[in-house]
């Protein structure tokens, strides 16, 4: 099979097109014949020798892809009603870019009706985060406040759809009047350009000065502090990311007295059956939005596979509105 490898960490230049032998699906894998890949930021730091591949994984980047299930592990594909010739979308701990991919059963879901195999590769590395940090560990609930910290990321417009057709309220930062114009027209209320405002105060202004209640931070760093400003009493932060550092000095005092929670999690290395658990999640709560277009993939630019290396500097220049997707 065809397939971008990591030649070795650095600059976009070191992604390179190779041949190598065609994974093998093992007991409860099926084996998938890629479409298209999307395009995450773990992508990137692992192309940086910044973001290790769990044991086990490919070395090969790609968190997400979709396309037709080709073989696999039968009695796992029978109990998940998957057959070959299937079309899917799947979650992987490693190995999207590539013509052929191994995923667990339980880590895939049909394409959502309407929707192209393009747009499903853009779907399963967000919705998985999204779902597990803002719904489950966060608990946001309808009628209650969510700041999207980076709202015309991948993570960023899918947070923002989630959560209006959830019934929440929604507040993104973004760093441009034109990428908040964007989230406005994905559905928040409120967008706030984070290089001429304070989100603090503007958060603060646009809820009376109740404050929010759950906040998505892909961020960290003193981002941290300023964001526990921004919340509610008992509200929560989800933090995902360290993109602005590890280090945060804060008011503990504060989160006592207002019962705050701060949250992180990370994905990837998780368990097949804690994944699995999101993807029927999914499949109960969000793929029914994405059928009926209550919430639509947002990909900014399609590359063949072979541009890997450029897409990649498309998304380090963070110029893009939504996903990047590469197609074999």
């Amino acid at each position: 099979m065809k397939a971008i490898a990591i030649t070795s960490p650095g600059a976009p230049d070191v992604l390179r097109a190779i041949e190598r032998a065609a994974p093998v699906p093992a007991a409860g894998e099926l084996l998938i014949r890629v479409a298209a890949s999307g395009i995450n930021r773990p992508d990137v730091l692992q192309r940086k020798g910044l973001y290790p591949v769990p044991p086990g994984a490919s070395d090969l980047p790609g968190l997400e892809v979709a396309g037709q299930v080709v073989d696999g592990d039968a009695a796992a594909l029978a109990a998940a009603s998957i057959a070959v010739g299937d079309r899917v979308c799947a979650l992987v701990a490693g190995g999207g870019y590539a013509e052929l991919c191994v995923a667990p059963v339980g880590q895939c879901l049909p394409v959502p009706r309407g929707l192209s195999d393009i747009e499903a590769a853009s779907l399963p590395e967000t919705f998985f985060t999204v779902w597990s940090n803002v719904f489950e560990r966060a608990h946001l609930q309808p009628g209650e406040t969510l700041l999207v910290q980076g709202g015309t990321s991948g993570i960023g417009v899918t947070a923002i759809q989630l959560a209006k057709a959830f019934g929440a309220r929604v507040i993104a930062t973004a760093g441009s009047d034109d990428k908040c114009a964007a989230c406005v027209a994905l559905g928040a209320d409120h967008a706030i350009n984070y290089r001429t405002h304070d989100f603090v105060a503007e958060a603060k202004r646009v809820t009376d000065g109740r404050g929010v209640d759950v906040i998505l931070d892909m961020v960290a760093g003193d981002y941290i502090a300023r964001e526990l400003q921004c919340l509610a009493d008992d509200g929560r932060i989800a933090l995902i990311a360290v993109q602005g550092g590890t280090a945060a000095q804060i008011d503990a005092g504060a989160v006592l007295r207002r019962r705050l929670t701060i949250s992180g999690s990370t994905l990837r290395p998780r368990s097949v059956a804690f994944k699995t658990a999101i993807a029927k999640a999914l499949r109960t709560h969000a793929w029914p939005w994405l059928e009926a277009g209550r919430v639509k993939p947002v990909i900014h630019q399609v590359f063949p596979a072979a541009q890997a290396a450029e897409a990649h500097t498309l998304m380090e220049s963070n110029q893009h509105i939504g996903k990047l997707v590469l197609t074999w």
